[in-house]
């Protein structure tokens, strides 16, 4: 897989975390349009990382029954870090994209 891909995925991931209370996998996956497998591995990645925290929401006969995850302080800046690389690259392909149209004769 693209690392652009997946570093767009985790941004989404954290945009979706920061603009809500907290959101199930099932949630997440579905906000984003990814698969629940997909969404459950960066998940664990994330959390790793301490990006993402998890928070018990709902406990029955001693068994965590729904999970919330939560985006951290470190989420948050990791969220900026990455909201500032992929502008960089967008201004990086509008150059290029500008600089090709100029090179284009006019009629």
């Amino acid at each position: 897989m693209n690392e652009h891909h997946i570093k767009e995925d985790i941004l989404n991931i954290l945009r979706v975390l920061s603009s809500t209370e907290g959101s199930s996998q099932r949630e997440l996956s579905h906000s984003l349009g990814v698969s629940l497998g997909k969404t459950n591995y960066l998940l664990k990645s994330l959390v790793t990382r301490g990006l993402v925290e998890i928070k018990n929401f709902t406990i029955k006969n001693q068994k965590i029954r729904k999970v919330k995850y939560m985006l951290t302080g470190k989420g948050l800046e990791h969220k900026l870090q990455l909201t500032y690389y992929f502008l960089k690259r967008k201004e990086k392909e509008y150059l290029k994209l500008k600089e090709e149209l100029e090179k284009i004769p006019a009629s």
